[in-house]
């Protein structure tokens, strides 16, 4: 990794490399090589319902900027619901998870310091051909656990409930 900065740049609405992810569209907008190991910046499309693996990430912060719908996020003894212009901040070492309402998609920016999210997302995810909202799949276990093990995610239990 460099210690210069990388050159300023922008990213449209459609670009950034865009990945399936746990049945969402993420779209990488920064990662380590832009920040210099620093921050990941993913935007996320997650349908109705969606809910994450209750994990923690055992090396990054985890942060959400809501641009539209809403989610409940769990984090520890905490629950709180978020939705557009919140901003949620989820520490390191600390499990949780979020549930997506039943109604409208989640669109959100998710933020990790130190940077290295996109190496797991790209490892567990595949490359999305067509960026659309995305309807929950199938997710394989093994590939997850495998990448999250490697990339410091600790997956400790199911998603909740919706």
């Amino acid at each position: 990794m460099s210690s210069l900065p990388a050159p300023p740049y922008v990213l449209r609405a459609d670009e950034g490399e865009a990945l399936w992810f746990l049945g969402n569209l993420a779209t990488i907008k920064a990662g380590a090589d832009q920040t210099r190991g620093a921050l990941t910046v993913a935007e996320f499309l997650n349908p109705p319902g969606f809910a994450p693996p209750l994990h923690r990430h055992l090396q990054e912060d985890e942060a959400f900027y809501i641009l539209s719908g809403y989610a409940r996020f769990h984090c520890g003894a905490d629950e709180f619901e978020a939705g557009p212009g919140d901003f949620v901040l989820l520490p390191v070492d600390r499990p949780h998870t979020f549930v997506v309402g039943p109604d409208v998609s989640l669109r959100a920016l998710q933020l990790t310091t130190p940077a290295g999210f996109e190496h797991f997302a790209a490892e567990a995810g595949e490359a999305a051909t067509e960026r659309r909202l995305p309807e929950p799949g199938p997710v394989d276990p093994a590939r997850l656990g495998h990448a999250a093990a490697r990339h410091g995610v600790e997956i400790v239990g199911p998603p909740p409930s919706p």
